[in-house]
């Protein structure tokens, strides 16, 4: 007898019994699922189970799982942490396409990467048309290597953290970044900048540059707690666009303290600019609000851009303060305020500047 249970009904027309052959059929239909279902669950499984975090070593000396970081962060996974041990690395590095992954040095005098001489910039972070999303990098020193140290581009949620960059950073089109307790300097050009992006600087040292951050295009960058000093011309500069908000910060020893050219726009509160040649400098197109800045500069506190600029006082605020800060040591880079310092309690600020009073300090330690 052949089965024809796909073409006919499953119930005999007289008796309205299911016939054997349906059965049979029935049963080597479910027999079939079930087999099948058997060998393609642990699949579904693997992709629905995500797998523990890693740890991918790197090491030079081959004690690690792999000599290259480049190898080892394509290999890694959501989750996943690359570490370097010591050493000296000849390599450039470009984190794209990746989520949730860390990229973490020994520290700064234990990692340092030199970058490839086919390669401009040594380390990138995503790429066009990739990104990169939620990427943190820390403990390690970078160098400049064809005028370029770090590069961000096109990602979201990148974090910097306890680096040394010798050499310009550079972020274009990135979002919610967050550069902290970094040393950046010794670039040609300039120690940080951003177009087009959104950024927050905090606590970082930001010295001996052409330029120290430069802000462009349409983005929107907040400074707090950093100190900016020996950059040749502008501290900070903010231009085109884009707005800059500078909270706490110890601007000294600058060609110029902070200037915002075009339509920028910003506010300038609670900082600490002094012994630059000029402190802040406006275009009569940018809009900034001001208040509770300490100002002592060689040439003016506050000018209008022409050529020359133009001295202008009448933009000083009531709520600024006008003389020497009294560092703890000036001439050595020590820009903790002195015990007797006057910039303590102005406003809703406990002090002036990005750091506290040595005695504040003495007694936190």
């Amino acid at each position: 007898m052949v089965c024809r249970s796909a073409f006919e009904s499953h119930t005999h027309p007289l008796t309205g019994s299911i016939p054997a052959c349906h059965i049979f059929c029935m049963r080597v239909t479910i027999l079939a699922v079930i087999g099948l279902l058997s060998l393609i669950g642990p699949l579904w499984a693997d992709e629905l189970t995500p797998t523990a975090p890693r740890t991918i070593t790197v090491a030079l000396d081959g004690s690690g799982d792999f000599t290259s970081i480049q190898e080892a962060v394509d290999s890694a996974h959501k989750g996943d942490t690359v570490f370097l041990k010591p050493g000296a690395y000849p390599q450039d590095v470009t984190i794209h396409s990746k989520e949730q992954v860390k990229l973490v040095g020994a520290g700064t005098d234990h990692v340092t990467l030199l970058g490839h001489h086919e390669r401009v910039g040594v380390l990138h972070v995503g790429k066009w048309p990739y990104g990169a999303t939620d990427i943190e990098i820390t403990g390690m020193t970078i160098l400049d290597h064809g005028g370029h140290a770090v590069g961000i581009f096109n990602g979201k949620g990148i974090i910097l953290r306890d680096l040394h960059v010798k050499g310009l950073l550079f972020g274009q089109e990135v979002q919610d970044v967050r550069i902290e307790n970094c040393v950046i300097g010794e670039s040609e050009t300039t120690g940080v900048q951003f177009a087009d992006s959104q950024a927050v600087l905090a606590g970082n040292l930001i010295h001996n540059n052409d330029y120290g951050v430069n802000i462009l295009g349409k983005s929107s960058v907040r400074l707090e707690r950093n100190i900016i000093t020996r950059n040749l011309y502008e501290a900070v500069i903010v231009g085109d666009l884009a707005s800059a908000t500078l909270i706490a910060n110890t601007v000294v020893k600058n060609g110029t303290g902070a200037t915002f050219v075009g339509t920028s726009s910003g506010d300038i509160s609670g900082n600490i600019l002094a012994f630059n040649k000029f402190g802040v400098i406006l275009s009569p197109s940018s809009k900034t609000t001001r208040s509770f800045n300490a100002l002592f500069n060689h040439d003016g506190n506050y000018l209008k851009t022409g050529t020359p600029n133009i001295p202008a006082p009448e933009l000083k605020p009531e709520s600024d303060i006008i003389g020497d800060p009294r560092f703890a040591d000036l001439e050595h880079d020590d820009f903790h305020l002195s015990p007797e310092t006057t910039l303590a309690n102005q406003g809703s600020f406990a002090y002036l500047g990005a750091l506290p009073p040595l005695a504040d300090s003495a007694r936190s330690n």
